[in-house]
């Protein structure tokens, strides 16, 4: 293979290295990742030119941001002594209604989110004085309008914006275990790794890393968290949080599978021309069910705690999101006051769901079997009793 086409970990660690002027990247699980990603990259991901800039530029901003939030906490370890109050965490599938579920939680004054901009750009961490008006705000929201030229439609599919709540899996790929990567690249090696052979312990101890020197200068009394990626390693997740609230979002997983599939295939169209929605379709419906079945197995061995997880259904959800949002509020002890159900609608009102355009997708362009998956999702869908829906 040229070298051209081939990502060097060590070029892409020693770019990092550079630019920062930094060398220490904390601990080392890191590597192994970076090399399983780098290598998966090469060999599978078929990337454009374009593509393969955008891989390597993000890389070596995710290692620099790594050295920076390192670097910080070598200089202020206290906060290593920060406490991370016991997140809600929404964990269901993608598709399901987590993110405006997430973006209406965020609306609380009380909880506290992790936002793009400061996600993107979390050196030096964020100040109460100045979150609202920090200059990185701008900046995230100009490369996000600049996304939507080269990549137009794609906000109708998920929204984007620097005040967004953001989910984890921008935070793990610092530690270069997320499921951000799959999404926007053709690598199954990589996925199978991260899915089956990865130690994700060390994800979440830099998500926590990560959480508490967010919260250095910005205090959080209450985080809530968000990312279909928790799903495949609900165990690890619990090791790292154990008093956890999982809010797990349910829906007819055909559904999933459709949605995700013209998603995913939309994104890795900006980094290499070798894409489809069949093809994406059949690779992710493979990785839903395997996800959705591990959900399942963490309710019956019982690694999921009956008073740990609160169950919502994706068709009552929509119909009636504040009364969804109520309970949650219920299981935590909390008061759902009128002040903070009228932030909520208002965020809502202001960010109706067909703002740029909706999502429109099919089952048929997915071209796999609907009795097949039928079958294949049964379990999960017995097991939660969620209710099927018509597909498009």
């Amino acid at each position: 293979m040229h070298e051209f086409n081939r990502l060097d970990p060590d070029r892409l660690v020693a770019a990092a290295i550079d630019a920062t002027g930094l060398d220490d990247f904390g601990a080392p699980e890191w590597r192994e990742g970076l090399e399983q990603l780098a290598g998966s990259l090469t060999h599978e991901a078929a990337l454009s030119d374009l593509g393969r800039a955008i891989a390597e530029e993000a890389i070596v901003g995710d290692l620099g941001n790594r050295l920076r939030v390192v670097a910080h906490r070598t200089d202020r370890p206290e906060i290593s002594d920060l406490p991370v109050s016991p997140p809600i965490v929404i964990v269901g599938q993608g598709r399901t209604g987590t993110t405006i579920l997430f973006d209406l939680l965020a609306q609380d004054p009380a909880t506290r989110v992790p936002l793009t901009w400061e996600t993107d750009h979390p050196c030096p961490p964020p100040r109460t004085a100045t979150y609202d008006s920090d200059p990185r705000i701008a900046t995230v929201d100009e490369r996000l309008d600049a996304l939507d030229v080269v990549l137009p439609g794609f906000r109708a599919m998920h929204p984007m914006g620097a005040r967004l709540a953001q989910e984890c899996v921008r935070v793990t790929v610092m530690d270069f275990r997320s499921m951000q990567f799959p999404t926007q690249y053709r690598i199954p090696s990589y996925t199978r790794w991260l899915l089956d052979e990865a130690d994700m312990a060390s994800a979440y101890r830099w998500h926590r890393f990560v959480l508490q020197h967010l919260a250095s200068e910005h205090p959080a009394s209450r985080w809530v968290v968000k990312s279909p990626g928790h799903i495949w390693c609900l165990d690890a997740l619990l090791a790292e949080y154990p008093d956890a609230l999982l809010v797990q979002t349910h829906r007819d997983p055909l559904r999933i599978i459709a949605s995700i599939g013209s998603l995913v295939a939309k994104l890795r169209s900006l980094a290499s021309d070798d894409t489809s929605i069949p093809a994406v379709s059949a690779e992710f419906a493979d990785y839903i069910v395997d996800g959705l079945d591990r959900s399942v197995t963490a309710r019956t061995d019982g690694t999921i705690a009956p008073d740990r997880v609160i169950d919502v259904q994706f068709h009552e959800f929509m119909a009636d999101p504040f009364g969804t949002i109520r309970t949650v509020y219920e299981r935590l002890g909390l008061e759902f006051s009128a002040a903070i159900e009228a932030q909520m609608r208002g965020f809502l009102a202001e960010h109706p769901q067909d703002k740029f355009g909706g999502h429109r997708y099919t089952w048929a362009a997915t071209e796999l079997d609907e009795g097949e998956w039928r079958d294949r999702v049964e379990r999960y869908v017995t097991h939660f009793d969620v209710m099927p829906e018509p597909l498009p």
